[in-house]
């Protein structure tokens, strides 16, 4: 099986945040893949696109699909956060041949179980009609919710190069009992790969509970693989290359 990998960015990011994953499993064989989500990828202190106001979730999964069509062959889809969302609606097409989920968002249906996960919803509804323009996130709200496993010059860094985000994502994300697309809705019985959920058991915006109970769901076909002392941004904190052999590891048992 051919060893290739499409590696995906989560929220307000872009493909610089998965550069030494990229390193690492090219430096193992793969060819690796690090395209970006719609309207993301570009200066993250330029004005948004104006399409990205509208840009759904569906969009992205939209984008990754053809993109992943074009390879010529199924690959593994690695996600980040949202597009761990966005890798299960790419393989719920037969587009992977295994899948890597980074702490992922929750999918449709499934509500937030603790205070951690609750405040970032709470904080998008003071900000008005979020959904209706792009939007991006305050380094208050990102360096103890998602930051809080690097160090504060790294936090800075990190920070300093991330975009705008979607207000409509974030929505569908948070808020998708009101989205009537069910844009985050995943028909789990259509992947048909191996799936690793992945888990910093420190990340305060994707509860680990949370990421467990979704590798439940998948039943025989997932593994949970929990990473102690990381956090949201595991595959750049320091001491990233632990986990990354891990899943590497995983994944030549499953695709070797």
């Amino acid at each position: 099986m051919t060893k290739e990998i499409v590696l995906l960015h989560g929220a307000f990011a872009g493909p610089w945040c998965m550069q030494d994953y990229a390193n690492f499993f090219r430096s193992r064989g793969w060819t690796v893949h690090t395209p970006a989500l719609r309207y993301h990828g570009g200066d993250p202190k330029a004005e948004p696109d104006p399409g990205l106001t509208n840009t759904s979730v569906t969009d992205y999964t939209d984008d990754i699909s053809d993109f992943v069509r074009g390879l010529g062959s199924k690959p593994v889809i690695l996600g980040h956060a949202i597009a761990g969302v966005v890798a299960q609606q790419v393989a719920s097409r037969g587009l992977a041949s295994a899948l890597v989920l980074i702490n992922p968002n929750a999918a449709w249906g499934t509500l937030p179980e603790t205070d951690d996960e609750r405040a970032i919803p709470r904080s998008l509804m003071e900000g008005g009609a979020f959904w209706k323009q792009p939007m991006r996130v305050d380094f208050d709200l990102m360096a103890p919710f998602a930051l809080n496993k690097m160090p504060e010059a790294q936090q800075h860094a990190v920070f300093d190069q991330l975009g705008a985000e979607s207000g409509r994502v974030m929505f569908e994300m948070f808020f998708w009992m009101f989205d009537d697309h069910h844009a985050m809705k995943v028909d789990m019985d259509k992947v048909d790969c191996p799936v690793l959920v992945v888990s910093g058991t420190e990340d305060r915006a994707v509860n680990p509970k949370t990421c467990r109970a979704l590798a439940d769901l998948y039943g025989d076909r997932a593994t949970f693989l929990p990473v102690k002392d990381h956090a949201h941004f595991l595959f750049m904190e320091p001491g990233w290359e632990e986990p990354a052999s891990q899943i590497a590891d995983w994944l030549d048992g499953k695709t070797g």
